[in-house]
Order: structure tokens, then sequence, then C-alpha cells
């Protein structure tokens, strides 16, 4: 049985489209190496090199809205087992992965591919998720490497979150508890990400730009390459590090910070090769944390996460795409 999904089966009309549209990509894309952090430098207790390391956080916030970490505190071998349990999930026939209720025993809609909503190629995503609240994790029925393994990354790579967005509140000299205390587990979600490989790269995206709905993302991924980003007005391709994890800032720490740290628009491109895998860490508040920049002259009015997400559905489901902050402008 195929494992992948039946995209040119469901999107058949979209994907016959192709010839009113242009190539997505028609520019050779230059790459780029995302600032590299080493966070050793933090557990040296009020030394030059720890207070170095969290200005290069903040400063990479605000110029790139990403950057890449290492000596991150999630071994190779976590990462390895994650990637090898991944690769298995995803190798199962697509028709046991949509029933991911019985298949699993996670949440209903856990199990997403394609874009429902697209209208156009230039809205279509090429490409397949688990995305998992945290409070699912232990629930994976029958595949019990996979819970455990997703329960230490997600343990490891919550507590760095953490950390690192204490550093980025403390330098807008904002109170570093606010994470600590909205923040938790169960408002926070793993999406295991596989991209198989296109047969039509240059005319769909593998996820479309977009921006992040969240504080933080913590992205693991392999070696295959693909993420792009947009910095200065210009897409640059990201070059794959072994070692590193990548970080990047959403939305609501742009808001949050009144436009300090910058959440940027990113995407993935298709390869008609070759599959893609990655995993994606989203560090989320509750539905009903306000977020506010606490600025006498903020940019943005007052807003609760669930009318972030709500307008971000609806925008989806009026255009084929998220309008984003711009929505909540004073």
């Amino acid at each position: 049985m195929d494992m992948d999904p039946p995209f040119h089966k469901i999107y058949k009309t979209l994907l016959d489209n192709t010839i009113e549209e242009s190539k997505i990509m028609t520019s050779v894309i230059e790459e780029c190496e995302l600032p590299l952090i080493d966070l050793g430098c933090l557990d040296m207790d009020e030394s030059d090199e720890k207070h170095k390391c969290e200005e290069e956080i903040a400063r990479a916030s605000q110029e790139w809205g990403f950057f890449q970490v290492v000596n991150h505190g999630i071994s190779r071998q976590i990462l390895e087992e994650l990637r090898s349990e991944q690769v298995k999930l995803f190798k199962q026939p697509f028709d046991k992965k949509s029933k991911e209720d019985k298949f699993l025993n996670f949440s209903s809609g856990t199990y997403r591919w394609g874009t429902p909503t697209a209208t156009c190629l230039s809205q279509f995503s090429w490409s397949e998720a688990f995305h998992i609240p945290m409070t699912d994790i232990s629930a994976s029925n029958g595949f019990t490497n996979l819970s455990s393994t997703m329960e230490q990354f997600a343990t490891r790579v919550a507590s760095l979150a953490q950390k690192l967005a204490a550093i980025l509140s403390e330098k807008l000299g904002r109170k570093s508890t606010f994470f600590q205390e909205n923040c938790v587990p169960r408002t926070c979600y793993l999406r295991l990400n596989r991209y198989p490989p296109c047969p039509i790269p240059g005319e769909v995206f593998g996820l479309m730009p977009h921006t992040d709905s969240d504080f933080l993302t913590i992205l693991y991924q392999d070696q295959v390459g693909g993420l792009q980003l947009v910095k200065d007005g210009k897409w640059f391709a990201v070059k794959p590090n072994p070692e590193a994890l990548i970080i990047n800032i959403g939305d609501l720490f742009q808001a949050w910070s009144n436009d300090v740290y910058k959440s940027v628009e990113h995407c993935v491109v298709t390869n008609p090769g070759v599959e893609r895998y990655s995993t994606a860490y989203f560090f989320c508040p509750s539905y009903d944390i306000e977020i506010e920049s606490g600025c006498e002259c903020s940019l943005y009015k007052k807003f609760s996460f669930k009318e972030y997400r709500e307008q971000v559905h609806k925008d989806v489901q009026l255009l084929g795409r998220k309008v984003g902050l711009s929505r909540f402008l004073v």
C-alpha cells in the first residue's frame, strides 16, 4: 500500500492548473548560514561569556528572527532515535495514518496533509504531518518507542524554550517568569513533518510561506535542506547544520516585544528526488492569555492567543492564506 498522500487524486484540478501560474521560485536562491550560538556558555555563572551569549541570542532575534544553537542539551542519541521512529511512522500506509485516532490514539485531526483551503498552487503545501499536543504524546498506542522518544525530546526542548524565552524577556526588561507561568506543556505542540519527493518542485511549496503563530519554534531538521527565509526583503536558503537546532521567533513574541524581535516569513521548498523530515516544537501560551507589549506606544492592540488563532483561521478560510499580526495593529 502507498504511504504517500494522494495529492494528485484529491487535488487534481489544482495541480492540473499549472499552465496559468508562474513558477514559485524562478531565481537562484543564495544560501546563508544562520547566526550560530553556543549555549554551553550559559552554564558559566555571571561570566563575560554568558553575557555575550545572551546578547547574541537577543541580537539574532532582532536582526534575523532566526538563529541556530549548539550544545543545546539534547543528545545526538535522542535526536537520532526520534528521526528513526518518525521515519517508521510515516512509512505506514496512508490509509492507516489517516485514521490516527484508531491507529495511534491521537486526537482526531492530528494527521494533516496538503492544503484543503488552497485555491491556487502558491497556497498549496506538498507535505504531511502529525501535529501533536504535548498531552497526547504518551497516548501513541502501539508505538511505544515513538512515544518514549518524543517524550524525551519534548521534555528537553521545552526546557530549552523556557531558557531562551527568559533571556529574551530579560533583555526587554520584562518579567522573565511570564513564560513559566503561561507556556506550560499542555499548551505546546510537537509537529512531525515529512516532505515527500515532488514531481513538480518549481510549482508547489513543501510548506507555503508563512510566519509562526507562537512565541518560539525549535526545529530539528535533516540534511536534505529546503528551509528558506526572508532577510532584508530577500529570500535565502538555510544551510543545514547536523549539530544544530534552529530557533525562530513567532508572531506572539514580535507583538509582546513591540517589534523588537522579528517573526519572519519562511517556507520549505520541495525536492524532486529526496524526501525531507523535520520535527518542530511550538512554544505557545494557553488560549486565554493576553498578549500585550506593556509599552505606552504599543504597535498592537491587546489580544488573546485564542483571538489570534481564530483570526488566522478565518483569514485562511476566506483568503487561502494567513494575514497575521497586521490584523492587530493599533
